[in-house]
């Protein structure tokens, strides 16, 4: 089952996620002092998001990130709803990790508020429950 009916309602979920991450100042430190840019490589439909402290840019020519996370958007919406974690995804090869594994596993803690209200901005933009 394919739960984005297409890019623009990823784009605008995965956004959004990433816009309330922005706006825990921990969270934007932690990025800041580890110079931490993140680059999201989601298919199924594809989408590029670029994060930096400073914001998000979809789908844009920003040069290279320290970390790259590719996956599906499937596997995305299951990861931020709590149904696979991250270990799991990364062991089974559902999730592929350029740059620090290190790094994403120090960061996900910092996600909670994200993982939080994932499922309510998924349910508003009418994504399928996983």
């Amino acid at each position: 089952m394919t739960y984005f009916t297409s890019k623009e309602q990823a784009v605008d979920v995965f956004k959004r996620l990433f816009t309330i991450l922005l706006e825990d100042e921990e969270f934007t430190s932690r990025m800041r002092a580890a110079d931490l840019t993140l680059r999201l490589i989601q298919t199924k439909p594809d989408l590029e998001l670029y994060i930096d402290p400073e914001g998000i840019k979809v789908d844009a020519d920003t040069g290279s990130a320290i970390i790259n996370i590719k996956m599906s958007c499937d596997t995305a919406h299951a990861l931020w709803s709590g149904k696979l974690l991250m270990p799991v995804a990364l062991a089974t090869g559902r999730v592929r990790v350029r740059g620090s594994v290190a790094k994403v596993l120090e960061f996900v803690p910092l996600l909670q508020p994200a993982f939080d209200r994932y499922p309510k901005i998924a349910e508003q933009a009418g994504v399928a429950a996983a």
